[in-house]
Formats: C-alpha cells, sequence, structure tokens
C-alpha cells in the first residue's frame, strides 16, 4: 500500500469519520503492465530544490490550465527534462515548433503546463483515462495518444517501445540510464524516450506504507466515534474538526500532517479515487451547506 491523497476537500466531521471508517477496510490492486514485466526498482525519489522553487509558477499556470490536480506531475517532468536548472526548464519549446531551449522560464512552464492540458484533453476525447498516456505523450508527441487509442488505450512499456521503434525505423543509442541498464542493459531507440513513464514516475511513487500502520490511524480514529464536531478542535480535550481529527490519527501513527483541511490538502500526493488503497486520506468539496 503507497500512501498517497486523494483530491478532493471536505470538511463535515461526520463525513470525515466515515471516510476514517472507508480507509480501514479500502484495498485495490496496484496496476501492473500486462505486457512486461519490467520494473524499474527506482521508487520514491525526491524532487529537488531547483525544482521545487518553481511550484509556486507551476501552481499558477496549472490553474489557468484547469490542471490543478496534476502540479505534482508537472513538477516531475521538470525534475526529469532539466533538474530545475535550465532556462527552458519543462523543454516546451518544441511543443511550438521551436528549437530546443528556445524559452524563458516562465515561458517554459506556461507552454509546458498548457501542452499537458492539451494532452490530458486529448486522452479524455479519444476515451483513455491512464494518466500515463498523457505524460509519455509529453515526450513523443500527441501522436502517441492515437497510436494508444487504437492499441487498448493503455499505455505499457511495449507500446513505448514499439512506437520509438517505428519512429526511428529501428536505430538504437546507447542509453545508461539506470532504470535502461535494470531493462536492456543500456539502450534505448532513436525516437524520444522510450523510458520516459518509468523516469518521470519514480518522483510520484511515495514510500510504500504497511497494512499494520493504516490499521494504527483507524484504531485511534474509532476512539472518537460519535464525539461532536468542534470547529478548530484538534486534540481529545477540544474534540476535533475535520483536518484537526486526521493530523491527531495519523500522528498517533508517526505521520506528520498540517494543521488545516487544506494545508494537508496542498502537502499531499492527488490520485483519482480508482486508485485509492487502504491510509489514502479522502477530501471533500463543497460540504459545508450539505
Amino acid at each position: 500500500m503507497k500512501l498517497k491523497h486523494i483530491a478532493i476537500i471536505g470538511s463535515l466531521f461526520p463525513i470525515l469519520f466515515s471516510v476514517v471508517l472507508f480507509f480501514g477496510v479500502l484495498i485495490s490492486a496496484d496496476s501492473d503492465d500486462e505486457n512486461s514485466n519490467f520494473s524499474s526498482g527506482i521508487t520514491g525519489m525526491n524532487l529537488s530544490a531547483e525544482v521545487l522553487k518553481h511550484q509556486p509558477m507551476v501552481e499558477k499556470y496549472a490553474r489557468e490550465n484547469g490542471i490543478s490536480e496534476y502540479v505534482n506531475v508537472l513538477l516531475a517532468i521538470i525534475q526529469v527534462e532539466s533538474g530545475g536548472t535550465a532556462e527552458d526548464v519543462m523543454q516546451s519549446s518544441e511543443s511550438l515548433g521551436l528549437p530546443p531551449n528556445s524559452l524563458d522560464t516562465e515561458s517554459s512552464i506556461k507552454q509546458g503546463c498548457k501542452y499537458f492540458a492539451s494532452l490530458l484533453s486529448s486522452c479524455k476525447n479519444q476515451g483513455i483515462d491512464d494518466l500515463n498516456v498523457a505524460i509519455q505523450s509529453y515526450n513523443y508527441g500527441g501522436g502517441y495518444v492515437g497510436y494508444v487509442a487504437g492499441k487498448g488505450k493503455k499505455h505499457t512499456f511495449n507500446l513505448a517501445e514499439s512506437f520509438a521503434r517505428e519512429k526511428s525505423g529501428g536505430k538504437k543509442i546507447t542509453y545508461t540510464n539506470p532504470i535502461a541498464v535494470a531493462k536492456n542493459g543500456g539502450w534505448r531507440y532513436g525516437y524520444g524516450n522510450m523510458f520516459y513513464v518509468e523516469l518521470v514516475n519514480q518522483y510520484l511513487t511515495v514510500s510504500q506504507v504497511s497494512g499494520e500502520l493504516a490499521q494504527k490511524v483507524m484504531n485511534e480514529a474509532l476512539k472518537y466515534q460519535g464525539w461532536k464536531y468542534v470547529y478548530g478542535g484538534s486534540n481529545p480535550n477540544t474534540s476535533f474538526d475535520c483536518s484537526g481529527l486526521t493530523q491527531w490519527c495519523y500522528g498517533k501513527a508517526g505521520i506528520s500532517l498540517p494543521r488545516t483541511a487544506q494545508a494537508q490538502y496542498d502537502a499531499t500526493q492527488h490520485l483519482p479515487l480508482s486508485q485509492a488503497k487502504a491510509g489514502d486520506l479522502v477530501f471533500f468539496h463543497s460540504t459545508y451547506n450539505a
């Protein structure tokens, strides 16, 4: 089970308590690449300080393009594209038909967010709900969306490999990234990067948390079943509001969370409900007048 967090905001204590019960029994399987047994073995890598300094600007342009829930993905793309140090930090000039490194930093982020939003839209229009298709397409171009749409509507490493093989005419080049070395000894086809999803996802995958730890959170929460909701409450002496309860219960399990619901939302990784696992936080929106 990976400790991830689902991007929906809420605040009513009874609803939140049902969430605590929910994550205690919620179980779902990790998605697998059905056509490949490849696993990079590299997970939970941290974004660099150079990348994180761009977060406010990424949030600004993600919001403008209606993709705020993908800020973590956009930051991971920056990590892979430039490590946060290049001027054209998202290497997005090529998506405009310009030579590489043609954009200043803000223009690069603005265009990178716009381009990723267009890829997500293209995926949706073609019936694809696999985020990895949009991620790989950021590297390959929008043609990969159509390619996947005709081959099962789900990204696999084998599809990425075959796409690059076709586009490169089968030309191979040396590639010594550890992910490639672990997979095939250190090569890729000479078109884009067929390992792009793996490169990005290594900055999205967080450390695994045991079912026992999730159970500790639920056991603590069950002590306060039926308690009155108190706005601003954050401990048993005051009772709790929603974020106070989650902060207290996770804290008892050794997991530090910020105090408010918005801060908890901002500090955590967002993912679709379909990928939720035991121990995940669920945030609701539009509940104040429920």
